[in-house]
């Protein structure tokens, strides 16, 4: 990807003036990744944020990466360049419809993946990502009964891997679904000694097929630290660019959607962060990300608390 030189010197330029840092998702675009200050997935990067003494955050993702980093730095000014990147995972788990769901299964603890809303986030008892959820699951009681959401792939992955008594909300990432099976073994086919990977977000047949389930983080450690020299990445492939930097030698191939006219499975609300826009953010501060602080209180429960159990567990 061409950059602007120009443009990226403005970007630091402001970021001294202003005592900001930017925060990049590791879906975001080669040229963004490059300029950020903190490169990761989403909870990581709220804690980077919460550890820095910067006063204010830019976080080149989603909203609700955002609305994480507000809940745990709730004295620092968070701006995302655009407001319109949004979750399709998220936003398949509404407050009102989830607190329903909570109502109409009582008596269960309530576990939520980190990609969801601050709402949604505030009628929650535990927090997760997909790198700990089995974990902490494994650590309460044998006979506790659990919701999860929002994500159903995610969430009947752990269930069978762990055997516990989980209702899982019916929600899903259109990145993670879009993967065609039947192109990703063909790719398989094409290239021997191959291995594939996949986020847990992923459908079933996906997974099944997978030499390797893990987060996005995951992924990048199994390229560095496994000794094969193909892997067909299922996940978004902006995860790609850390990849190949880690591992110059090694061949990566983006899984295929199932909708053969596109290459790969890209989120579309990621790449609506620009260089540009990143810029124009920190120029004028704007759009700010506010969540109203009695659900900063209550979405900093799960969280904490999801952070304590990982660090008794050693996670």
């Amino acid at each position: 990807m061409v950059v602007d030189n120009n443009i990226t010197e403005k970007i630091e330029a402001l970021k001294k003036e202003k005592n900001a840092v930017i925060l990049a998702h590791y879906y975001q675009t080669s040229d963004i990744q490059d300029i950020a200050d903190f490169i990761g997935d989403s909870l990581a990067l709220s804690q980077k944020a919460a550890q820095t003494t910067a006063d204010i955050i830019v976080f080149a993702g989603v909203k609700f990466m955002a609305e994480t980093a507000k809940i745990l730095s709730p004295e620092k000014k968070v701006i995302i360049p655009d407001l319109l990147a949004g979750c399709s995972l998220a936003d398949s788990c509404k407050r009102d419809d989830f607190e329903k769901f909570i109502n109409d299964n009582p008596g269960r603890t309530v576990i939520t993946y980190v990609n969801t809303t601050a709402d949604v986030k505030a009628l929650s008892d535990i927090a997760c990502t997909s790198s700990n959820a089995k974990q902490i699951i494994e650590s309460l009681p044998p006979d506790e009964k659990i919701i999860f959401g929002p994500d159903r792939n995610l969430g009947n992955y752990i269930k069978s891997l762990t055997g516990r008594d989980i209702i899982v909300w019916d929600g899903a990432c259109h990145v993670h679904e879009q993967f065609s099976l039947e192109a990703i073994l063909k790719l398989k086919n094409e290239n021997p000694g191959s291995k594939i990977i996949a986020h847990p977000e992923c459908e079933k047949p996906v997974r099944l097929v997978a030499d390797y389930i893990g987060s996005t983080s995951g992924l990048l450690s199994f390229v560095s630290k496994d000794p094969g020299k193909v892997f067909i990445v299922a996940t978004e492939p902006g995860i790609l660019y850390q990849m190949k930097k880690a591992e110059p030698g090694k061949t990566l191939i983006p899984a295929p959607p199932k909708d053969s006219t596109c290459g790969c499975s890209e989120c579309n609300f990621m790449k609506l962060i620009t260089l540009e826009k990143i810029y124009k953010s920190l120029k004028f501060e704007e759009p700010e990300v506010t969540v109203d602080p009695s659900i900063i209180e209550r979405a900093a429960v799960p969280i904490k608390k999801m952070l304590e159990m990982s660090a008794k567990l050693g996670l």
